[in-house]
């Protein structure tokens, strides 16, 4: 469906004084915004995989009624964030955006003939004197007047910047769907609609689980749609099942296994149209089905009250997940096992800032090096001398997650959906095996995914949680995926469920805190999932963090590669502490 996302403001901010000053300086102010918008054109892409547009003030703001306009502009235009870029003095209150539901930021350009550094301090000033926020932004090299170049170090900040207010603004409007109740007593699974509201400015929809067998059993799905995605199930899935391991007393017959597989593609086509509708629907005579619940994200809770009786959710959730299914390669959903709300939020954080798919999973076990060696006899190296991670979740997994596309080069990569091709997606398919679901633990049957992550990929995992008195915090750890050789996974992989897909995770470790070695950081994650990204993102979660007041406690990523508004910088020189102080003081965008 069309979607109708938000758009990059760009203030070009002037010495308002006529008569010499400003004339001579319009052309540079205004070209130094276009600059900004050609480098946003370039590199930035909505979720959908169009350029990002931006939008400049109609003419450069020299005071506060040309500050006006640009926000009646702003405003009509769907503007979600703000930059204001100058290369000169300029009216320090009376030019500043002072729109406080946005994030901004301040581009003064580092240049001797005109003291655009000066008006950075003098407006961040005012910024954090009223409450409001902002980033700023100075290279670090002195620019002549006339250079059109941006420096490195200042596009990785308006990059950075961008990255994280557009993913604030496009959050902002959208629902969580919530599709059930708690699962098993996990606490993600406890839905918090207030910080959904107060942090993101988002909706939280609560919907029975027994709208999925309503909508089953009165046939309220796309029937055409349908027999398309059972075939390509047949051709792709159905011919890849794995071996029944359950007990010959649980085991499914073959004819209840077939009946399996159609209920669980049916339950796949019913949570998308819950999330986003479907027009088809409207075409059957269900107008309010065909609407959905505008969800930018949502939730399953599966087990147990679902998966006692009924098929899982695994495979449902695994292939809305993955970039592609049986109408072809496109933008993946972000969708939560167990309903565990912070950790789908945690991905939606992540496909972002990064428009790919995440990895949802159990943040399950920690092998250290002599437990490796003493189970398999195998002694670790290179990668894993020090141990790893074992991520693992009963085959809800993202279909990227097999590492099967790669880039130039032929790494391991997991890309945006318009840089898939269908040969990776057979390679992907062809990677998984779907296992038919414990029954022990699933007695309603299903499918699971199986598959082993390639070693070798940069990636980031985060997640989210609550904590009583202080609210939402975030913890994000950067490293890369292993693997282990064939025997000795084998002998692994049996320990736990052979029949769900494994990622082996080895963060980048400090040697303190935290990050002293890989067990740290095992030991001090916050909850049981983990939301996995392709690539070392930490720096911009950070970002995006600080931009919603969420405090960061636990991260690996270097201190100068920080960036927060510049307010953070008053309440201490520590960075975590100040950070934890200055979200307190601020609170949520939206309460």
């Amino acid at each position: 469906m069309q979607q109708n996302y938000p758009k990059i403001g760009i203030r070009p901010v002037i010495d308002g004084r006529r008569g010499g000053i400003r004339e001579s300086l319009e052309d540079t102010t205004m070209n130094l915004a276009k600059s900004v918008e050609k480098l946003y054109r370039e590199n930035l892409r909505y979720p959908d995989g169009s350029p990002v547009e931006c939008v400049i003030a109609d003419s450069c703001i020299g005071g506060v009624r040309e500050a006006a306009l640009c926000a009646e502009k702003f405003e009509k235009e769907n503007v979600g964030l703000s930059l204001s870029v100058t290369p000169c003095w300029c009216y320090g209150s009376e030019t500043i955006d002072m729109n406080p539901n946005i994030p901004k930021a301040i581009w003064g350009f580092n240049g001797t003939e005109r003291p655009g550094a000066v008006y950075l301090s003098a407006a961040l000033a005012v910024h954090n004197q009223k409450g409001l926020p902002a980033f700023g932004i100075y290279g670090r090299e002195v620019q002549d007047m006339n250079d059109p170049s941006i420096p490195t170090d200042v596009q990785e900040k308006l990059l950075r910047f961008a990255k994280a207010g557009l993913a604030v603004a496009i959050m902002r409007g959208k629902s969580y769907l919530s599709i059930g109740s708690v699962s098993m007593g996990i606490g993600g699974s406890m839905t918090n609609p207030d910080f959904l509201q107060e942090y993101l400015g988002m909706r939280t929809e609560f919907v029975d689980a027994s709208e999925i067998l309503r909508r089953i059993q009165l046939g309220i799905y796309d029937h055409d749609e349908f027999a398309k995605a059972m075939q390509w199930t047949k051709e792709h899935c159905m011919t890849r099942e794995g071996e029944d391991f359950n007990p010959e007393h649980l085991k499914h017959s073959r004819e209840q296994k077939d009946k399996d597989w159609e209920f669980v593609v049916k339950m796949t086509l019913i949570m998308r149209d819950l999330m986003i509708g479907n027009p088809v629907l409207d075409t059957m005579g269900y107008g309010e089905e065909a609407l959905g619940h505008n969800a930018i994200a949502g939730g399953f809770q599966g087990q147990r009250q679902w998966t006692d009786f009924l098929p899982d959710g695994d495979f449902s959730e695994a292939i809305l997940n993955s970039s592609f299914d049986w109408n072809g390669i496109r933008k993946p959903f972000t969708f939560a096992t167990e309903d565990d709300h912070l950790n789908g939020i945690s991905m939606l954080f992540n496909q972002l800032l990064t428009n790919t798919s995440q990895i949802f999973a159990d943040v399950r076990t920690y092998w250290s090096p002599e437990a490796i060696e003493r189970v398999s006899g195998w002694k670790p190296e290179g990668i894993l001398k020090d141990g790893a991670i074992h991520l693992i979740n009963s085959g809800s997994c993202t279909l990227d997650g097999t590492g099967q596309q790669s880039d130039e080069n032929g790494n391991p990569v997991m890309k945006p959906f318009w840089e898939i091709s269908e040969e990776e997606v057979e390679k992907m398919l062809n990677a998984t095996t779907w296992y038919p679901a414990s029954l022990e633990y699933m007695r309603g049957g299903g499918y699971s995914s199986q598959f082993l992550t390639r070693a070798g990929m940069p990636v980031t995992m985060c997640r989210l949680n609550l904590i009583k008195g202080l609210g939402p915090v975030l913890q994000i750890a950067e490293g890369w995926t292993a693997t282990f050789p064939e025997e000795v996974f084998d002998i692994i992989n049996k320990r736990t469920d052979k029949t769900w897909p494994s990622t082996f995770f080895v963060p980048r470790i400090t040697g303190k805190g935290r990050f002293t070695d890989i067990y740290s950081v095992m030991n001090y994650w916050g909850a049981n999932h983990g939301a996995i990204s392709y690539g070392h993102i930490g720096a911009d979660l950070i970002t995006l963090a600080s931009a919603i007041s969420i405090p960061v406690n636990m991260h690996n990523v270097d201190d100068e590669n920080i960036f927060r508004p510049d307010a953070w910088s008053a309440f201490g020189s520590d960075n975590e502490g100040a950070d934890y102080r200055a979200c307190a003081a601020y609170g949520p965008v939206y309460r």
